[in-house]
């Protein structure tokens, strides 16, 4: 297949599911065991630490049900608490745990593990180019 018969949508998703699968491998084996691929809706970047249930339901575009879901899990696991917000009555966010920042930051050093390896695979200057252009569609109105 050529390169310009591929579409976007394949481009950008494979190398997302396969950077997912991975950090679930290597957070599991760093002992995060009870972490699974739907948890990384709630855990992906920039992370439920703060944050209000529905607010992480629309990050990941998911029903409020299915991520209540995700997050009884994960607060039984010993990753979350939810709490009530101060002064807001029936308002409540997510707060990680200490195993949920352990987590989250194993997260940040897997990623920058797969960062080293493609820039070593892309060549430095072309992995600098490809983030910076993801960036630049991350900053656009193409996402919105």
């Amino acid at each position: 297949m050529k390169t310009e018969d591929m579409l976007i949508g394949a481009l950008l998703r494979v190398p997302a599911q396969a950077i997912q699968r991975r950090l679930i491998k290597e957070l599991n084996a760093a002992g995060f065991d009870e972490l699974r691929l739907p948890h990384m809706a709630v855990l992906q970047f920039p992370g439920p630490d703060q944050v209000r249930p529905g607010a992480l339901a629309e990050r990941a575009g998911m029903s409020k049900q299915a991520m209540n879901q995700l997050l009884r899990s994960l607060e039984g696991f010993g990753y979350i608490v939810r709490s009530d917000v101060p002064g807001e009555a029936s308002a409540r966010q997510i707060r990680l745990t200490e195993r949920g920042h352990a987590a989250f930051w194993k997260m940040v050093d897997i990623l920058r593990e797969i960062e080293r390896e493609w820039s070593a695979e892309l060549g430095p200057e072309h992995f600098v180019q490809l983030k910076a252009l993801l960036f630049r569609v991350w900053d656009s109105s193409l996402i919105r």
